[in-house]
């Protein structure tokens, strides 16, 4: 199976520092949207793993999660693309849960679902507790220097923190780009043989 797991705040709709808090304030990243469509007419499964400690804090409801993300796979249905699956922390931070990221808890959910080991599955985010999270499950890390990932444009190398073979992209659509090449050369490759 060829799965990516994505962040989503800042990674694929715009990244709010008070909150994406409703299907209003949800607004996709430029390109985001058609790169997850591009992704799955390659034959990828798409799967987000999200913080979203607006639920533990009260700052939204279920209902209101629900919209956002009804909007996002309306959107993407639009241009053909679609999320096999969202996973999300709904806990505050101080609730000392694992599935809240850097903890790797909603990475194994999805190998769980999925039935499968994710260790060189690709997983992308616009933050260091994303990268964490995924590393931990055996996932290859990407950064993306949109949302809080900006913080890191131009810095190079990457701060010791970052998992070991971090790469770094400028937004989804370029970890997109990188993904389908490298999965073209290797198919090139193999056909060598």
């Amino acid at each position: 199976m060829k799965l990516v797991i994505l962040d989503r705040n800042g990674t694929i709709n715009v990244h709010r520092e008070d909150f994406v808090k409703s299907d209003v304030e949800w607004t996709p990243l430029p390109g985001a949207l058609e790169a997850i469509a591009r992704l799955n007419h390659a034959g990828w499964v798409v799967a987000i793993a999200s913080n979203q400690s607006g639920l533990g804090r009260g700052l939204f409801d279920m209902a209101s999660l629900n919209a956002m993300h009804a909007k996002m796979h309306k959107m993407l249905a639009a241009v053909g693309g679609r999320v096999d699956a969202v996973f999300f922390c709904p806990h505050a931070p101080d609730e000392g849960c694992n599935c809240r990221k850097p903890m790797p808890g909603l990475f194994e959910q999805i190998g769980e679902r999925y039935g499968i080991d994710l260790r060189g599955m690709p997983t992308a985010g616009d933050s260091l507790r994303d990268l964490l999270a995924g590393h931990a499950a055996g996932c290859e890390p990407h950064l993306l220097l949109t949302g809080m990932g900006a913080a890191c444009r131009g810095v190079d190398p990457l701060p010791a923190e970052y998992p070991p073979g971090t790469r770094v992209h400028e937004d989804l659509p370029a970890f997109v780009d990188f993904l389908l090449a490298r999965e073209a050369q290797q198919a090139g490759t193999a056909g060598d043989a």
